[in-house]
């Protein structure tokens, strides 16, 4: 008889979110990959001291970094010390690093929400009616705020990150495991972000994501693209979410859920049998 893997799945399930219940997909995930792994819950401050009795942790909807930012520091240096296995790996390089990606990606001209972070910079911003300013360590949301363009030279530069309020038709998300494409949803009214409805991408849109996933280079993981639909029907990057990608499991098909765990079993299979960190 096979040995069982054993995950430390990383999870807080008493984490309030707007419009969405964390919980349930994790407490889902974990009823169906208890099918092939041997698993046991944990919250985020815990992962650092429980980790050591298993295989690999996997760490899911734990919440924003900002609230337990010491302990996760410790919990990465920890991890990789001693030659912890995470999923996902540690070397993302998007919200998993903070927001220094939209920087990298702005000055590579990819299609993303034009970022600068000095005042120097502002002249490569558009014109806008206001601009979203957003701590380089956000999430969620937190400490957003919109200003006016002539406040941007007067704004404390330096842990921030400044970026036009778009004028969009929707945002749309593309959800992956590893480099493989698994669903979109998308919210066709802009004030009510997490209103989400299945989404059929076409070929150009999924060319677009996937621009994003292999730029990250992680071999192994979720990641979700989230993306708006200018005006003039252009696709620009919001967020590349590699740390805990909230996945709204629930407002998908049972057939395309069932796919999302064989894939995501699959994958953490490879991911242990790699002996990637």
């Amino acid at each position: 008889m096979p040995v069982r893997r054993s995950f430390l799945f990383v999870t807080d399930l008493a984490y309030q979110a707007r419009g969405r219940r964390y919980c349930d997909e994790d407490i889902f995930l974990t009823s169906r990959l208890r099918d092939t792994f041997d698993l046991a819950l944990c919250h985020p401050l815990d992962a650092a001291a429980l980790m050591d009795a298993f295989d690999a942790v996997v760490v899911r909807n734990s919440g924003p970094v900002l609230s337990y930012r010491k302990a996760y520091d410790a919990f990465r240096e920890k991890a990789a010390a001693q030659g912890t296995r995470v999923y996902n790996p540690l070397s993302g390089r998007g919200d998993m690093a903070g927001k220094q990606y939209l920087l990298d990606l702005t000055t590579a001209g990819h299609p993303v929400i034009p970022t600068i972070e000095r005042p120097q910079d502002l002249h490569l911003l558009p014109e806008a009616g206001t601009y979203a300013v957003k701590p380089k360590a956000g999430a969620d949301s937190i400490g957003l705020t919109f200003v006016p363009r002539d406040q941007l030279s007067g704004l404390p530069y330096g842990d921030i990150l400044v970026q036009p309020r778009v004028d969009f038709r929707y945002e749309v998300s593309f959800y992956y495991i590893d480099d493989a494409f698994q669903y979109a949803l998308y919210a066709p009214d802009p004030d009510r972000r997490w209103v989400l409805e299945p989404y059929e991408p076409t070929d150009a849109d999924l060319a677009f994501a996937h621009r994003f996933i292999d730029w990250n280079t992680l071999d192994h993981g979720i990641q979700r693209v989230d993306a708006c639909r200018t005006g003039e029907g252009e696709l620009l990057l919001v967020e590349l979410e590699d740390l805990n990608p909230y996945l709204s499991l629930d407002l998908v098909s049972d057939r395309t859920r069932d796919d999302f765990v064989t894939g995501m079993t699959a994958s953490l299979q490879r991911f242990l049998d790699s002996g990637s960190l």
